[in-house]
C-alpha cells in the first residue's frame, strides 16, 4: 500500500507567527512531524505542502519531500484544508506515485508516541475502513448550552469514572491525524467519509497549538516523552 503523508504548513500563521518554524524542544515544531512520519512503518511518502521558503528548507533538512509550493490561492487565511490535499494528490498522480490512502498530518500537534503512526496504519488495512480520524478519550460530562441546556449522558445515573467504558467514553477529534482513501477526497471532498472508524490515541497526544500557552505544554510534553535526550522521535 502506497500512503502519501502530507504535512500542510502554511507560512502566514496569525495566533502564533510563524509557528511551524518555532523552536520547540530543541528543534522546529514542523521537524517533530516530519521525523514521526518518516519513522512510521511500512514507509510512506512524506510531503510538506507549503507556500513558503523558508519553511519548505527546513521540512527538507528533516527529511521530507517539497515537490511543489502551494499555490497562494491554497494559502489563504480561510483556505481549507481538503483543497491542499487534493492538491496534492493530484501532483503525486502526476508524478506517478498516485497513492492507495492519504495521511494528513498537522505539524501543529507535535507530540504523538512511539508507534502511533504505525499503528494507524495497520489499523486502516485490518478494519478494512475508508478512513480513520485520530480521537481522544474523554469523560461523557459534556453539557450542550441553550434554553434548556442538556447533557451528554444520563444526569439520573451518572457514571463513575472508574466504571467507563470504551462505549460509553466520548472521543474528541484531535486534528492531529487523519487517513483516508484518496476517493474520499476525490468524491466527497472531505477527510472523513465511506465507512469511517476511531483511531484512540492517547490523550497526551491530544495537544494542539494554537497559542503560546500550547507552545510551552508541548515542549514540556515533548522533553519529558524524549529524556535524556531529543535525538529522536520514533514514529
Amino acid at each position: 500500500m502506497r500512503i502519501l503523508c502530507l504535512v500542510p504548513a502554511r507560512g502566514g500563521s496569525k495566533g502564533v507567527p510563524r509557528k511551524n518554524l518555532r523552536v520547540v524542544a530543541g528543534r522546529p515544531l514542523i521537524a517533530w512531524t516530519i521525523e514521526q512520519a518518516l519513522a512510521a512503518r511500512p514507509s510512506m511518502d512524506v510531503v510538506v505542502s507549503t507556500d513558503d521558503d523558508e519553511i519548505a528548507r527546513v521540512a527538507e533538512e528533516a527529511g521530507a519531500l517539497v515537490p511543489f509550493r502551494r499555490p497562494a490561492e491554497l494559502a489563504q487565511d480561510d483556505t481549507p484544508t481538503e483543497p491542499v490535499v487534493r492538491h496534492a494528490i493530484e501532483a503525486a498522480r502526476a508524478a506517478d506515485a498516485a497513492p492507495d490512502a492519504v495521511m494528513l498530518l498537522q505539524a501543529t500537534s507535535p507530540v504523538r508516541l512511539p508507534g502511533t503512526l504505525s499503528r494507524a496504519i495497520a489499523q486502516l488495512e485490518a478494519t478494512g475502513v475508508d478512513s480513520l480520524v485520530g480521537v481522544v478519550p474523554q469523560a461523557p460530562f459534556i453539557w450542550t448550552d441553550g434554553p434548556e441546556p442538556s447533557a451528554a449522558y444520563d444526569v439520573t445515573a451518572r457514571p463513575r469514572r472508574q466504571d467507563l467504558t470504551p462505549q460509553t467514553l466520548r472521543y474528541r477529534e484531535t486534528g492531529s491525524l487523519y487517513l483516508t482513501r484518496p476517493w474520499v477526497y476525490d468524491e466527497l471532498d472531505n477527510r472523513i467519509g465511506g465507512r469511517a472508524g476511531l483511531f484512540v490515541m492517547d490523550e497526551v497526544e491530544g495537544v494542539d497549538v494554537d497559542t503560546e500557552l500550547d507552545l510551552a505544554v508541548a515542549e514540556q510534553q515533548l522533553l519529558s516523552l524524549h529524556q535524556p535526550t531529543t535525538t529522536g522521535t520514533p514514529a
